[in-house]
């Protein structure tokens, strides 16, 4: 990054820090009922138990991001799991999923992209559950400012990351969209991505199936035209993914 550019990354790093602390701070006294109604609904659905250390998620691999760094794109996934909530990670992507997403990059250097050096990974939403899906059940039934801070965040992390690509030219790929529709738990994201831009049909946003269970290689696999090379297909799959879910 240049300079100017690895300022503007500080800048956002310490943006998105401080407003994990303000909404931490929210939850003050609650913290307890809201990690037992975590564990209770991970519990309902078949997950074994796990050590649930922290509620909100920062993505402490952004702390290790410097200007000698060659960022190429960012990856948006939906919240943080059991994996990535632990006191010792704490990061994104660090779960099977993220071990897909590895592979994925490795076996295709024509990419000129590792994972974990060149991309900023980021989520819709700090809030932890074991499972995507419990969110609806989080929000619904705990305190209302559970409520509060997971639409607040979607919006924060829409505006942010928008503004962060824009400002360091990089391109966005939304994994995970199946709930970024009409009345899917991220719709608050999708409207709030989609405002974030002038003319949103002309943004270097690319949206794919997500890297968990194996669907981002099975859809491309799927979708893969033998007359491109990978990096194309990846452009015109995430385009045909973005009019599907976006409309532009």
């Amino acid at each position: 990054m240049t300079k100017a550019e690895f300022e503007r990354f500080c800048q956002f790093r310490e943006m998105f820090k401080n407003q994990i602390e303000e909404w931490k701070k929210q939850l003050s006294g609650q913290e307890a009922n809201i990690k037992l109604m975590q564990k209770n609904l991970a519990k309902k659905d078949g997950v074994p138990d796990y050590s649930l250390d922290n509620i909100l998620v920062y993505n402490k691999a952004l702390d290790e991001v410097s200007e000698q760094d060659n960022i190429k794109l960012i990856v948006i996934g939906d919240n943080p799991g059991k994996q990535e909530q632990l006191a010792q990670n704490q990061k994104y992507l660090v779960g099977q999923a993220g071990k897909i997403a590895e592979g994925f990059f490795a076996r295709n250097p024509e990419l000129e992209t590792d994972f974990r050096k060149n991309v900023i990974i980021l989520n819709k939403t700090p809030l932890h559950t074991a499972k995507t899906k419990e969110l609806l059940a989080l929000t619904k039934d705990s305190d209302p400012v559970v409520k509060q801070i997971f639409e607040e965040s979607q919006i924060f992390m829409a505006k942010e990351t928008a503004n962060l690509a824009r400002d360091l030219n990089l391109e966005i790929w939304l994994v995970g969209y199946s709930e970024l529709k009409s009345k899917g738990i991220f719709s608050i994201y999708k409207e709030s991505l989609k405002a974030a831009f002038e003319d949103f049909s002309k943004s270097k946003v690319y949206v794919y199936q997500h890297f968990s269970m194996n669907r981002f290689l099975v859809d491309l696999k799927e979708n893969f035209d033998s007359s491109k090379n990978l990096k194309e297909n990846l452009i015109s799959i995430g385009e045909n993914h973005r009019k599907e879910i976006f409309g532009l």
